[in-house]
């Protein structure tokens, strides 16, 4: 049995996918309401309208039913993950426990597979990403992720979350399928400022093509591999999140270049993890000026004419 922790738009779609071919699945849900609306309408009302629940999947607010679960889906933001795990440490079953959000801790700088790691050494961790959209995943849309796992059971893991459209691939690279799927975020939101600016689609290029530029430098100083970053939990995500109205990292960074307001409940990971990766970039000595370009925007530390200016005026040099 597969269990997914969160019912919010990305771990409802999981619980669809899985759940439309048969197999059982137990979608656990913070609030009892919720749960219970969730269960009785089959309806995801607040995040995806238009997906029914199938029948095999089970959505309780009680963490004890995950009990027969052999894998955990984290479908909960970044920065809510390490308080979670603390929170339900005696909680959880002695399952996989696989990470499907995308970002870097603000207080301790780490991915999601650490956090796992360190709250859950007895389970195998790893990190479910790659480019998708919940409403995709839910309509049964072809979608391709990546799962990054260091285990000799990883394939049979990729096996168990494939369905006839979801495609999982697999990789040991578990710091490139993370900041991969991090990044492309803080990337994601500066394309946003550009087209909200009224720069165009070709200072949108440029911009994410510096900024895949970026997410190479701090990665591969960090371990990673290069083909990670060139497959889907890289530019794959980047792509998709820099070029679609889908990506709320992309709507919130065209509200903060035309000076619109953004819905603050809505989640954006970009913005804490372009502070957290800002951090870590100053700490490594990494050159990553769209990344702290980003972070300064966010924190109001410098105007948006300013910033782009000082894109512009970076120094000239072989590409």
């Amino acid at each position: 049995m597969i269990g997914v922790i969160g019912a919010g738009a990305f771990g409802t779609a999981l619980a669809i996918a899985l759940g439309s071919e048969g197999r059982p699945v137990t979608l656990w849900a913070r609030q009892p309401d919720q749960a219970q609306a969730l269960q009785t309408t089959r309806k995801n009302a607040a995040h995806l309208p238009q997906a029914t629940l199938p029948d095999p999947v089970l959505v309780s607010s009680d963490l004890a039913r995950l009990a027969p679960c052999r894998i955990l889906l984290l479908a909960v933001p970044m920065q809510s993950l390490a308080t979670f795990l603390h929170d339900n440490a005696s909680n959880l079953p002695d399952a996989a426990l696989i990470a499907c959000c995308k970002g870097v801790d603000l207080a301790t700088l780490q991915g999601a597979t650490a956090i796992i790691r360190a709250s859950q050494p007895q389970s195998t961790a790893g990190i479910l990403t790659g480019p998708s959209f919940a409403a995709d995943i839910a309509s049964g849309l072809p979608t391709a992720l990546t799962l990054a796992m260091d285990s000799p059971d990883s394939d049979r893991f990729q096996h168990q979350l494939s369905t006839a459209s979801l495609r999982i691939y697999r990789t040991t690279d578990i710091v490139g399928a993370e900041l991969g799927g991090a990044i492309k975020n803080i990337i994601a939101i500066a394309a946003g400022v550009v087209i909200g600016a009224g720069l165009g689609d070709s200072a949108r290029a440029a911009l994410i093509t510096r900024g895949f530029a970026e997410m190479q430098r701090l990665a591969l100083a960090l371990g990673a591999r290069a083909e990670t970053l060139t497959g889907l939990s890289g530019l794959g995500d980047l792509i998709l999140t820099c070029t679609s109205l889908q990506s709320r990292n992309l709507r919130y960074g065209i509200a903060l270049g035309s000076g619109a307001t953004f819905d603050p409940g809505v989640t954006v990971e970009g913005v804490a993890t372009a502070r957290a990766v800002a951090r870590l970039a100053q700490t490594l000595a990494i050159d990553m000026p769209v990344t702290r370009m980003v972070a300064d925007l966010i924190d109001r530390k410098l105007p948006l004419d300013q910033a782009v200016r000082s894109l512009m005026s970076r120094p000239l040099k072989q590409e």
